[in-house]
């Protein structure tokens, strides 16, 4: 996989550099700030890019306009943005045009390996990693605004498969997570795009849309 990282503290650069290299992937370019992030992007078009929220020039949300801008130009790649503290607004600002290929990580969970390699794969390979922080702030912005768009109707149990989908576990993971057998999440989850009336459709996409609806977008 190649990987485009920008990240201002050299450090933390690279460092995820060198876990990445150590999987196995190519470091194609660094960046230590948001246009130098879109220069590099748009000449090595890798498959991932992994970016810092508040960089220079600003230190406000470069980051995450460069992002945004870089899922507009280059909707194959994959892009993941780190941050020190959750930024619900940010997030919704990222997803709002899907949550393929787009995953949301706190920083601290870059040292929880296992679990930061695999957003890694899910979100190259066009899935979603939402750091689970993220998802109950968002989560309680909703109830504050009282959209749920049909969230409530989900049992407590419903809602917590919905919340591990939305993280982008697959339903092998949801089963072990949930200690319950294949079998028992996807009959959960075909609860939830009924709760949610959402139908079937060639494409399938009803998962990804269940996950948006349960974001709020």
């Amino acid at each position: 996989m190649r990987v485009v990282i920008a990240e201002d503290e050299v450090l933390l650069r690279e460092g995820v550099s060198r876990i990445l290299t150590d999987e196995g992937h190519e470091i194609v370019a660094t960046a230590g700030n948001a246009d130098e992030l879109l220069g590099k992007v748009r000449a090595h078009r890798p498959d991932l890019v992994l970016t810092d929220i508040r960089m220079p020039p600003d230190f406000t949300d470069d980051g995450l306009r460069a992002a945004k801008r870089i899922r507009q130009e280059l909707p194959g790649t994959g892009v993941i943005v780190v941050s020190q503290y959750v930024d619900a607004q940010g997030a919704m600002e990222l997803l709002a045009d899907g949550a393929e290929g787009v995953g949301y990580l706190l920083k601290r969970r870059i040292l929880d390996l296992d679990d930061f390699l695999d957003a890694v794969q899910r979100v190259a390979a066009g899935g979603s990693s939402i750091d689970s922080d993220v998802i109950s702030s968002l989560v309680r912005r909703e109830v504050r605004d009282h959209t749920d768009g049909g969230i409530a109707r989900l049992t407590p149990r419903r809602r917590e498969v919905l919340q591990l989908m939305a993280q982008g576990y697959s339903n092998a993971r949801i089963a072990r997570e949930l200690f319950v057998t294949e079998k028992a999440v996807a009959r959960s989850i075909a609860l939830i795009f009924t709760t949610l009336d959402l139908p079937p459709d060639p494409d399938d996409h009803r998962r990804v849309l269940a996950v948006m609806r349960f974001l709020g977008r």
